[in-house]
C-alpha cells in the first residue's frame, strides 16, 4: 500500500508541476440594488472591490423584499435584469451575460441566490456551496457581512483551477485506497444482474411455454373469428404478426438459455433477457384475447367466463371507487360529486348489461361498446379529479408538473393489466384510467411534491425562473435560510 501511495503522491505533485499558477482578477465593477434596505453599501462595495477573482469579473449585488414564505427570487432578479439591467443579460436574452456574477439575498422570504454568466458557471453544489457561506450571518441579519462572505465564497470557487478543487485533491488521496480494497461493488453488481436475469427468465419461460401449448389452439380460434365483428377484425390485426412476434421470442428464448452465468452478468444481456420475458408475456395475454374474443363473438361454450373477464376491470373500478372518493383531499370537489353519481349509475347499468347479454337481448359487438363506452366515461371523469386533485394540492406549476408526471406514469404502467382484454388489446393504453393507477399515482405524486418542500424548507436549492422566466435559461439558484 506504501508503494502504491507514494506513486499516487509523485503522480500529484507531477500534475501540480506541470499546472499553470492561478491569476489574481480584481473585480471589473461592482453594482448594488438594495431595494429590501439592508446594506451598509460604503463598507459592502469596499470589500468587494479589494475581493481577487480567478477572472475579471463584474459583480451585481440584488436585494429583493418578497413575501414570507415565498419561493420567487429567482424569478424577481431576472425580472429586475429585464427591466432596470438589461446589460445584464445576454443578446439573445436566453442567459446571464459573460464575466458576470449576481448575488441576490431576499430577506423577507429568507432566501439567498446566486447567478453567473456561462463562462463564469459553476455546478449545482457550488453554487450550494457559495450560498450555505452566507447562512449563519444571514439568519442573524447581517446582512452586509453575509453578503460579503458570499461573494468571497464565488470567487474562490468561479473559474477555479482543477488543482485546486477539494474535489481533485480528495479523490487523488483516496483511489488508491479503493483499488486496493475494492470493495467488491463489481461483484455485487454482477451479482444483482444474474438474480434480476434468472427473474426475467423465468418470466420469459412460463409465458413462452403456456404460449407454445397453445399454438394449435390459437391458430384454430383466430381462424373461427368472425371478421363482421368489429372486435373480431380488430384482434385479428393483432393477430397477423403474431407468428412473426412468436418466432422472434423462439430466437430470444434460444440465445437466453444460451448465455454463461458470466454473459449474465452484464447489464446488456439482462436487457435482452427482460425484452424476451416482455416478449413473452405478451404474446401469453394476446392468445387468451384471441381465444375470448372467438368464444364470445360467437357465444361458444364458456362465452359467459368471457364476458365476466371482459368486465372485470369495470367491475373492479366501480368497486374502489369509493375508497377513492372518501379520501380527505376529494372532498369538496365537483367531480367528487360527479364521480359518486357516476358509480351509482354504472354499478346499475353494468348488472343491466349483463343482463342484456345473457338473454340475448343484444349482440356481443353492441355489449362491447356499451362496456367500452362506460370505461371511458369513467376514464373521462377520473381525468378531471385528477386535475382537480392536483390543483387542490399544489401551489405552483413545478409542484404540478412533478404531480402530473406521476400520475401519467403510474397510469401508463397500470394499463398493461388491461392488455389481456378485448378492450386493452385493441385500444391505446391512455383510452381507459384504472382506478388503482389513479390512487397509486396520486400517492407518488404527492410523496415527490412532499420532498421537495421538504428539500426547500431545509435549504434544498431551487432552479428555474417560473412561468415568467420563459425560455430563460441562465445558470443560477437559490435556497432558505
Amino acid at each position: 500500500m506504501k508503494k502504491i501511495l507514494g506513486i499516487l503522491l509523485l503522480a500529484l505533485m507531477a500534475m501540480l508541476g506541470t499546472a499553470p499558477a492561478a491569476m489574481a482578477a480584481p473585480v471589473t465593477d461592482v453594482i448594488v440594488e438594495d431595494t429590501a434596505g439592508v446594506l451598509y453599501q460604503p463598507q459592502l462595495v469596499e470589500a468587494v472591490a479589494d475581493i481577487n477573482f480567478y477572472e475579471p469579473t463584474k459583480v451585481a449585488i440584488v436585494t429583493i423584499e418578497g413575501d414570507v414564505g415565498g419561493d420567487r427570487l429567482n424569478a424577481d432578479v431576472l425580472e429586475l435584469a429585464r427591466s432596470q439591467h438589461p446589460e445584464w443579460l445576454s443578446n439573445d436574452k436566453q442567459k446571464w451575460a459573460d464575466g458576470l456574477f449576481i448575488f441576490a439575498v431576499d430577506p423577507i422570504s429568507r432566501k439567498v441566490g446566486s447567478y453567473m454568466g456561462e463562462d463564469r458557471k459553476v455546478s449545482l453544489s457550488k453554487q450550494e456551496s457559495i450560498q450555505e457561506a452566507t447562512k449563519d450571518l444571514f439568519r442573524e441579519a447581517q446582512w452586509t457581512d453575509g453578503t460579503i462572505a458570499g461573494i468571497k465564497k464565488g470567487a474562490a470557487l468561479i473559474n477555479q483551477p482543477w488543482y485546486r478543487s477539494a474535489g481533485f485533491i480528495i479523490t487523488t488521496s483516496i483511489v488508491g485506497v479503493l483499488a486496493l480494497l475494492g470493495i467488491g461493488t463489481t461483484a455485487a453488481v454482477r451479482a444483482g444482474n444474474r438474480k434480476k436475469a434468472a427473474e426475467h427468465l423465468k418470466r420469459g419461460d412460463a409465458g413462452y411455454s403456456s404460449v407454445s401449448l397453445a399454438l394449435d389452439v390459437t391458430e384454430l380460434n383466430a381462424k373461427t373469428i368472425p371478421d363482421s365483428s368489429s372486435y373480431g377484425t380488430l384482434v385479428l390485426e393483432k393477430y397477423r404478426n403474431f407468428s412473426t412476434r412468436y418466432h422472434e421470442a423462439g430466437t430470444l428464448n434460444q440465445q437466453c438459455h444460451a448465455f454463461t452465468k458470466k454473459e449474465l452478468s452484464k447489464a446488456a444481456n439482462v436487457k435482452v433477457v427482460a425484452r424476451y420475458a416482455d416478449l413473452a408475456e405478451e404474446l401469453d395475454g394476446l392468445d387468451d384475447v384471441i381465444a375470448d374474443t372467438n368464444t364470445l363473438l360467437n357465444r361458444y361454450a364458456g362465452w359467459e367466463g368471457a364476458w365476466d373477464r371482459q368486465a372485470r376491470p369495470l367491475r373492479e373500478d366501480l368497486e374502489q371507487l369509493p375508497t377513492l372518493l372518501s379520501q380527505p383531499e376529494a372532498k369538496g370537489l365537483p367531480t367528487t360529486a360527479a364521480l359518486s353519481s357516476l358509480h351509482t349509475q354504472s354499478s346499475q347499468g353494468l348488472q343491466q348489461l349483463a343482463a342484456d347479454f345473457h338473454s340475448g337481448a343484444i349482440t356481443p359487438d353492441a355489449a362491447m361498446d356499451q362496456l367500452r363506452d362506460m370505461g371511458q366515461e369513467l376514464s373521462a371523469l377520473l381525468q378531471q379529479h385528477s386535475e382537480a386533485m392536483i390543483g387542490k394540492y399544489t401551489k405552483n406549476k413545478t409542484e404540478r408538473n412533478a404531480m402530473e408526471k406521476a400520475m401519467e406514469s403510474s397510469r401508463r404502467s397500470e394499463s398493461h393489466g388491461r392488455q389481456s382484454t378485448i378492450l386493452g388489446s385493441v385500444y391505446a393504453w391512455n383510452t381507459f384510467y384504472p382506478v388503482h393507477a389513479f390512487s397509486a399515482g396520486y400517492v407518488s405524486g404527492t410523496s415527490k411534491v412532499d420532498t421537495a418542500r421538504s428539500s426547500a424548507s431545509s435549504g434544498g436549492s431551487s432552479t428555474g425562473y417560473g412561468s415568467s422566466g420563459g425560455s430563460f435559461s441562465g445558470s443560477g439558484s437559490s435556497s432558505s435560510f
